[in-house]
């Protein structure tokens, strides 16, 4: 039985381009600087995200740790939303390796953080408390259902930024999903950032890695932490012809995941005992719950998706799914998606 992994798209496979690109890389020592296909990559990534530099790393998370440690030193703190990737889901990194401490500010439904509340966080040269040093925000916001920040919200927390001296990052793991949402480039989402990192992991469908893309002077503070961090990869090259294959082939396409998205929704909200989160999907990611009188626990539901249909579903909360569509998710998986929770629930 074929399966339908909705979970992530942290579960997509390289396409057979990709694979074909990989055994055919040039590469060479990257820590030296030296594989030609890593700095194709790095290049590309920075052009498309309006940076003058880019760095390849092995995962978002370290792009993510990276970025604060370069812009904080121990003591200093973050502004970031409580629904961060930074702050749930990467271990404490900031804290336990940098010393960087966060103020979290709720996220609204949206995704945003409220532009008053930002301000009000920031602090001053007061001797009794962290200087603020950085602002961090989120694009798409995972843990919000996958929306898409506004353009010209994000504007003006930059602005804010600039004007109180403060560092400015995002992190973009799936930037580009937000370009297609809200018909921009990638680069005119980056424009107000210090640094951005993006996966090439997720939607882009590559095997392994991130870009984190800034100035010049930035990147360079990046070689010596990737290197601190053991992250510094040699013949690299190999990962790396799948990224430039992903940024060639991918990034136009992720309307296609979006369409589908929104069909998956349409059938999963005739289904009984299901009750989509408004405005789901934003994006390539549907949030749903369970009914009030749906007695079958959650955790059953997953497991029996998964043996009796060959589908699979993560769980976002102890009553709710999170369904992930990417690449690998066709229009027969949206339609084995709907059928089985039907037969399921209905």
């Amino acid at each position: 039985m074929k399966i339908v992994d909705l979970r992530s798209d942290t579960v997509t496979q390289p396409t057979p381009e990709m694979r074909e690109a990989m055994a055919k890389a040039k590469v060479g020592d990257d820590v030296y600087g030296e594989d030609p296909t890593v700095n194709q990559l790095q290049e590309k990534a920075a052009e498309m995200l309006g940076k003058e530099a880019g760095i390849f790393l092995p995962s978002g998370t370290m792009g993510n740790l990276i970025s604060v440690l370069a812009h904080c030193g121990r003591g200093d703190e973050i502004i970031l939303g409580s629904k961060a990737h930074i702050f749930l889901y990467e271990a404490g990194g900031i804290s336990a390796l940098g010393g960087v401490h966060s103020h979290q500010i709720p996220n609204l439904d949206d995704g945003t953080l409220p532009l008053a509340e930002i301000e009000d966080a920031i602090r001053g040269n007061d001797e009794h408390e962290p200087p603020t040093k950085l602002i961090a925000l989120e694009n798409t916001q995972n843990r919000c259902g996958g929306t898409v920040l506004p353009m010209d919200y994000v504007k003006k927390v930059g602005d804010l930024a600039k004007e109180r001296g403060l560092a400015f990052h995002l992190d973009g793991a799936r930037i580009f999903n937000a370009a297609a949402a809200l018909a921009l480039s990638a680069k005119k989402l980056a424009s107000p950032f210090d640094s951005v990192t993006f996966c090439l992991s997720k939607g882009l469908s590559a095997p392994v890695g991130s870009v984190l893309c800034g100035s010049n002077e930035f990147i360079a503070k990046a070689h010596r932490l990737r290197k601190q961090l053991g992250g510094g990869m040699r013949q690299a090259g190999i990962l790396a012809a799948a990224g430039v294959v992903a940024l060639d082939t991918m990034v136009e396409r992720l309307g296609e995941d979006h369409a589908r998205a929104r069909r998956l929704a349409e059938g999963l909200a005739r289904v009984p005992g299901l009750v989509l989160d408004e405005g789901t999907p934003y994006t390539n990611m549907i949030f749903m719950r369970l009914a009030e009188h749906v007695e079958y626990p959650t955790r059953k539901i997953v497991e029996d998706l998964h043996k009796m249909h060959g589908i699979r579903v993560g769980i976002a909360a102890s009553r709710s799914f999170r369904l992930v569509v990417h690449y690998w998710i066709d229009d027969e998986g949206v339609e084995r998606t709907v059928a089985a929770f039907k037969e399921l629930l209905g």
